[in-house]
């Protein structure tokens, strides 16, 4: 039986998705767990507080890391571009100046995001599997740990339509041998369930597929974050912070408890903000990084 057609337990991949959380830590490829010193040693455990770029109204753009230098943030989920700049990162000259960038304002890349799946599916569009491919190539080239595919609006997953769950497994699982060679993560958002997103990872069999797991899309689903949070555990790769209309601490999402959750499966790595901001960017998200940083310090 060759690899790419193995159906290995449920057991068996949580198994696998610890050892690949242990890769993560030590690699210097994966490192969503550890800042590191200049010398490439480890600091303190903790936490780093980011912002997508499309929450700071500039999507595709290195002036996002201005923006979240004035908000006081650590760093920038980055998109990999849209259909109009024909996914721009892909290109070695932009990835040069979005790291220019980066390093110019001293600003971390928290992870890579393919939006542009909200649109142009990857569960049924060869495009989108192409995306992901090659974003595998682009964290690589960038030093990054983790591309997220997005699967929102029409790129949602109905775990009812066998072809397209087949579909979606397939591609990933192409991209994720890949990803293993490349010492990156895929973190799959979406709708789906803990439960569900376990089967579909459980079907690709990679220890380089997790979830980017988002506490507001779960809460508007009527799922209890905290109990999905632990039941995924070490699948866990990343983490949004919103929490639909309310600003964060206000609303339906209790961040103390997503905390203990976080603590329990010793998740310690990126937040990312990507909540409303009434207010305008700058005024409301320096105020929601300051509310999430007396729960998710730097240092633990």
């Amino acid at each position: 039986m060759s690899r790419s057609d193995r159906r290995i337990s449920r057991r068996a991949m949580l198994t696998r998705s610890a050892q690949a959380a242990t890769i993560i830590t030590v690699s210097n490829h994966l490192q969503p767990l550890f800042a590191m010193t200049e010398d490439r040693q480890p600091k303190s455990r903790g936490f780093k507080i980011g912002a997508c770029d499309w929450s700071l109204g500039r999507s595709c753009d290195t002036a996002a890391f201005d923006v979240a230098k004035e908000i006081g943030l650590d760093g920038v989920q980055i998109s990999m571009g849209t259909l109009a700049n024909d996914m721009q990162l892909r290109r070695p000259s932009i990835q040069k100046a979005y790291l220019a960038a980066a390093k110019r304002t001293g600003m971390e890349i928290g992870s890579l995001a393919i939006g542009q799946m909200n649109s142009v599916p990857l569960k049924s569009d060869p495009r989108a599997a192409q995306w992901l491919l090659d974003s595998v190539d682009i964290c690589k080239a960038m030093g990054l740990s983790i591309s997220m595919p997005a699967m929102f609006g029409a790129g949602d997953i109905d775990m009812t339509n066998t072809a397209e769950v087949d579909h979606l497994v397939k591609v990933v699982k192409a991209a994720a041998r890949r990803a293993e060679d490349a010492g990156v993560m895929i973190a799959l958002e979406n709708y789906l369930s803990a439960e569900d997103n376990m089967t579909i990872i459980d079907r690709v069999g990679s220890p380089a597929v997790g979830v980017y797991y988002d506490v507001g899309n779960s809460t508007d689903k009527g799922r209890d974050v905290y109990k999905e949070i632990r039941t995924l555990g070490k699948l866990v790769l990343e983490v949004h912070a919103k929490d639909g209309p309310h600003i964060l601490g206000q609303g339906r999402v209790d961040f103390e408890k997503v905390r203990l959750a976080l603590d329990d499966i010793e998740y310690r790595g990126w937040i990312v903000l990507e909540s409303a901001k009434p207010d305008g960017v700058v005024p409301s998200y320096t105020a929601q990084c300051k509310f999430l940083r007396r729960i998710f310090p730097r240092d633990v």
